[in-house]
C-alpha cells in the first residue's frame, strides 16, 4: 500500500520511486513539474511514447487529494473520493518507467535546446522538453490572525484537518461551490457550520445549495460580510466581521475556519521565462499547451485555460505530452 503523508498533507507519496543514479548529468526528453492530475497523466503518455521522463513534485495528487472530498464529475466514477482516484492514477502511474524527485522546483533556464531546472535542495537536471503543471496553492484570506493560526484553527484542506472539529462549530470562507463542499464534509464531525460569503448572494450551484440546506438549524449562511480578524488564545475562538452595509463590528463564535475563496497558480519560480496573463497563470496555445517558449509546454490549474476541473487538466497534460513528443521529433529531423 501506499504511504501517506502526515495530516497537514493527507496526498499519497512515492509510487515506485525510482533509485537516483546520476540525474544531474542526465540530459531527459521531458521534465514534467507537477504531481497532480495534469502532470500525472502526462508522465503517463510521455512514458507511453518511450520518452525519458523525470516527475519533479513537492508531492503526488496535487489539490485533488487535498481537497476533493467526493468527485462526482469525472467519468467511470459515479462518485469518489479525491484520495481514492489518486490511488487509481498512482496504481496507473506505477506500470510506467518513470523517475520522481519530490522537491520543489524554484528557477528554470533555457539554454539552446536545453531546460535546466534548479530545485530547492540544489540539484539541477536537464532536458529537451519541459511541462509545467504545477497547479496552484491555496489562496489567503490575508486579514489579522490568519497566519498566527494556521494549524491551530485555521485550515485550507478539510481532508486533512475535518475530524480535528468534531462536535465543534466552525466557519467556511467562500460561498461558491468548494465552500459547499468542504461544508458538507465537515457536516460528519461539527455540530454547527456556518458559510461566510462576502457577496450578497452565495456562488455555487443549486445542487450545493440545497444540499447544505438539508442541515437545516446545523448550518447557517451569512453574506454580505467582510471579515476583519480572527482570534483566539491557543487555538481560534472567534472572528470579527461586519455586514458591508454596515459600520458594526460583530463576533462570531468557532472553533475552526477553513478558508475556500479560490486558489493562486504556483508559478513563481518561471517568471521573467514565458508570458503570463493578469491572473499570473501561463499563456498558453489551446491547440498544443505551448507557451511562447519552444519546448516549453504547461497544463492545469498553471495554464490559462478555463475551468479549473481534474478532467479538463488530465486532458491538458495528454495534449502536453503529446506535443513534447512531436516537438522532440522535430528536433531530431533537424539536427
Amino acid at each position: 500500500m501506499p504511504e501517506l503523508l502526515n495530516a497537514k498533507n493527507m496526498a499519497l507519496r512515492k509510487p515506485g520511486e525510482r533509485p537516483s543514479g546520476k540525474r544531474d548529468n542526465m540530459l531527459y526528453d521531458v521534465i514534467i513539474i507537477g504531481g497532480g492530475p495534469a502532470g500525472i497523466t502526462a508522465g503517463i503518455y510521455a512514458a507511453r511514447a518511450d520518452l525519458k521522463t523525470l516527475l519533479v513534485t513537492k508531492d503526488f495528487g496535487g489539490q485533488i487529494s487535498l481537497k476533493a472530498v467526493e468527485i462526482e464529475n469525472y467519468p467511470g466514477f459515479e462518485k469518489i473520493s479525491g484520495l481514492e482516484l489518486i490511488q487509481k492514477f498512482e496504481n496507473h502511474f506505477k506500470k510506467f518507467s518513470i523517475e520522481i524527485i519530490y522537491s520543489t522546483v524554484n528557477k528554470i533556464k533555457k539554454e539552446n535546446d536545453t531546460f535546466i531546472i534548479f530545485t530547492e535542495d540544489k540539484k539541477q537536471f536537464q532536458s529537451k522538453t519541459l511541462i509545467v503543471a504545477s497547479g496552484a496553492d491555496p489562496r489567503p484570506l490575508e486579514v489579522e490572525g490568519e497566519k498566527e493560526f494556521i494549524g491551530k484553527g485555521v485550515s485550507y484542506c478539510v481532508t486533512c484537518d475535518g475530524p480535528l472539529f468534531k462536535g465543534k462549530t466552525v466557519a467556511v470562507v467562500g460561498g461558491g461551490n468548494a465552500g459547499f463542499e468542504t461544508a458538507q464534509s465537515l457536516a460528519k464531525w461539527a455540530k454547527k457550520i456556518y458559510i461566510l460569503e462576502i457577496l450578497e448572494t452565495v456562488q455555487a450551484d443549486e445542487t450545493n445549495i440545497n444540499q447544505f440546506k438539508k442541515l437545516k438549524e446545523k448550518g447557517e449562511i451569512i453574506t454580505n460580510i467582510e471579515i476583519k480578524e480572527i482570534k483566539g488564545a491557543n487555538f481560534v475562538d472567534s472572528l470579527i466581521y461586519r455586514k458591508r452595509d454596515a459600520e458594526e463590528l460583530k463576533t462570531l463564535s468557532v472553533e475552526g475556519i477553513f478558508i475556500e475563496i479560490g486558489s493562486i497558480p504556483a508559478t513563481q519560480f518561471i517568471k521573467g521565462l514565458v508570458e503570463f496573463n493578469e491572473k499570473d497563470e501561463i499563456k498558453i496555445n489551446p491547440k498544443t499547451g505551448g507557451t511562447n517558449i519552444p519546448g516549453l509546454f504547461a497544463a492545469g490549474d498553471a495554464d490559462d485555460v478555463p475551468y479549473k476541473q481534474i478532467v479538463i487538466a488530465a486532458g491538458e497534460g495528454a495534449k502536453a505530452a503529446l506535443s513534447a513528443e512531436k516537438y522532440i521529433r522535430e528536433l531530431k529531423t533537424k539536427s
